[in-house]
């Protein structure tokens, strides 16, 4: 098979009555490995990795809830219960398993709960900058009252909601905002992230396809404080990665990593939160030899 000519193929499924989308790269008798992008993102963003991998494994890779060409939340909510509910989804109706998953940032959150909640379901797990806030930031975003910060998030949303869809009159000009939030991308990559990551209005012009909702996440209480709780029961082997040019903080460092029973962090230089696109190559080759 010429894994660089293959291209995946679109299916939809339903969980919590939302029609959701993910793509399949074929070969279905090989053992699975789903790949769940980070907020924001969508599917298409694995492409690579998924052309790199579609000769060993069953690629599967979704669209989460309100990204990409998924459904948007009806009343724009995005609890993290939610994303996990349809993860354990898409993994029953696959009906293969334990699988292996790789998730980057928000997707790599949504995937240790579900690894700690269902270790026997998940053979082998990739976490990419996907641990939250470190200790001592989380201690200090905790110290705000919980009140304010619902009040905060309610002004957000009001705010939000009087404020026109950011539209870019240009591909050109959307691919331009995709390299600002990445300065690292290749035009090459950064045009294929925003061809995938846009739909076209009826003026012409362009917009992302992600849900603007996602912007403001709901207050969520002691959800980041529950966290150990989850990745103490995670059973796989795991495989922190984490870019030395992130805002993201070393989990071997602040004590995160110890909380996981078989973990073992990589770090990648010349790297920011998005790794495995800055660092490519090496990040293949990590993921192989962990796989």
């Amino acid at each position: 098979m010429n894994s660089a000519a293959l291209t995946p193929t679109s299916h939809f499924y339903t969980s919590l009555r939302m029609r959701l989308h993910y793509l399949d790269w074929g070969n279905s008798s090989a053992p699975t490995l789903i790949l769940v992008h980070g907020g924001r993102d969508h599917a298409r963003s694995w492409d690579w990795t998924a052309r790199a991998l579609a000769n060993d494994f069953h690629v599967i890779a979704p669209d989460l809830r309100g990204h990409g060409d998924s459904a948007w939340s009806a009343e724009g909510s995005y609890g993290m219960a939610n994303y996990v509910y349809d993860l354990a989804q898409l993994v029953e109706q696959q009906g293969r398993g334990p699988v292996a998953i790789v998730g980057h940032s928000l997707g790599g959150a949504i995937t240790l709960r579900y690894a700690g909640m269902f270790p026997d379901k998940v053979a082998k797990l990739v976490a990419i900058e996907s641990l939250g806030l470190a200790p001592a930031a989380l201690a200090e975003a905790t110290k705000k009252p919980a009140p304010d910060e619902w009040i905060k998030w309610v002004e957000k949303r009001q705010s939000r909601a009087r404020r026109p869809t950011r539209h870019y009159p240009t591909i050109e000009a959307a691919v331009a905002r995709m390299q600002e939030r990445n300065d690292r991308l290749s035009l090459e990559r950064a045009i294929h992230l925003t061809t995938h990551g846009v739909n076209r209005n009826e003026d012409g012009s362009y917009r992302w396809k992600f849900d603007p909702y996602l912007h403001d996440s709901e207050p969520m209480p002691d959800a980041a404080a529950d966290l150990p709780a989850f990745w103490k029961r995670v059973t796989c082997p795991t495989l922190l990665c984490l870019g030395l040019d992130s805002w993201a903080s070393n989990p071997v460092k602040d004590g995160r990593a110890a909380h996981f029973q078989d973990a073992r962090l990589v770090e990648f230089s010349d790297a920011g939160h998005w790794l495995h696109h800055d660092q490519f190559d090496r990040f293949i080759a990590e993921l192989r030899a962990f796989l």
